[in-house]
């Protein structure tokens, strides 16, 4: 899997850089293990523009995407989900420039992704926008697609002019997506990586890492991956390997330790998924500390 990944990105902090002919990306300087780089926040047109994802609420970084859209209007503030790298800046940015900001809703289940970078409860959008809604302004027009999985709420936009989609943590180039139940869920993640296998988009600009060509080919590669992990779990219980720490021992060798509870997050969505779909079962709600069995053992 680790060869399909791209982790080369061309970037210099607080620059813009020209994507294609409606495309530009500012990023955002947090990295770390769940960010890459940082945060790309997209700006979608020209004199009334969009920005999707703004980002995370760190000092001087709204002011450097105020500088970039120097002399311009934003019409729209997108955000495709709720986590801390993604939308806390959307108030900042909404109180600089007066524009609306549009997602699907508030943080779902979830009270907290411990895994993750953390969820962000405060953002409530102006606008929810539901799969299919769309905002336009001169010579572009995003449209919202819903695929629930990393979190409840994930919005991808679809650049209709460029064939291209925004697709925020669900795909990325650089990694996998952490998937951490109770508001990420397996099941969800995967039938969304199908809906948008089946769309045709030409490119995808993922909020961290570089954009991703021929994106069909890539999302099916992820499928495979996904599947390929729960064959692993499922040999891992028919072993009497039962919990997930010890699963996250056995299947994820060398790992960097600050990765490991991102890797039991995931292992723990597919042992909600089998349990779900009876093919696993465990005693009680399906949660970091229960023990897993195949059906009918003891």
């Amino acid at each position: 899997m680790d060869a399909l990944f791209d982790r080369e990105l061309d970037f210099e902090y607080g620059a813009v850089a020209q994507l294609s002919p409606l495309v530009r990306r500012v990023i955002a300087r947090n990295p770390g293990p769940f960010t890459f780089h940082g945060t790309g926040v997209y700006i979608v047109g020209r004199g009334t523009v969009a920005v999707i994802d703004p980002g995370p609420a760190l000092p001087g970084h709204v002011e450097t995407l105020l500088a970039a859209l120097d002399g311009e209007t934003v019409g729209h503030i997108l955000v495709t989900h709720t986590h801390l790298d993604h939308s806390p800046a959307a108030a900042a940015l909404k109180e600089a420039t007066g524009a609306p900001t549009c997602g699907f809703g508030p943080h779902g289940a979830g009270r907290g992704e411990p895994a993750e970078e953390g969820a962000d409860f405060e953002f409530a959008p102006d606008r929810a926008m539901a799969d299919g809604d769309a905002a336009s302004g001169p010579g572009w027009t995003l449209e919202a697609v819903h695929t629930p999985g990393h979190t409840s709420n994930h919005l991808c936009f679809a650049l209709a002019e460029e064939r291209a989609l925004f697709s925020g943590d669900h795909v990325m180039g650089w990694s996998t997506t952490v998937v951490s139940p109770p508001d990420g869920d397996m099941g969800a993640y995967m039938a969304s990586l199908e809906k948008l296998r089946r769309r045709g988009d030409a490119r995808y600009y993922p909020t961290h890492g570089a954009p991703i060509g021929e994106p069909a080919a890539y999302v099916r590669a992820l499928a495979g991956h996904r599947r390929r992990r729960e064959a692993q779990i499922l040999r891992c219980l028919a072993r009497g390997v039962r919990t997930v720490p010890d699963m996250v021992g056995a299947l994820y060798a060398g790992l960097d330790p600050r990765l490991r509870g991102a890797a039991g997050r995931s292992v723990l969505a597919h042992l909600a998924l089998l349990v779900e779909t009876g093919r696993a079962e465990c005693d009680g709600a399906p949660d970091m500390s229960a023990s897993y069995r195949l059906p009918g053992a003891r």
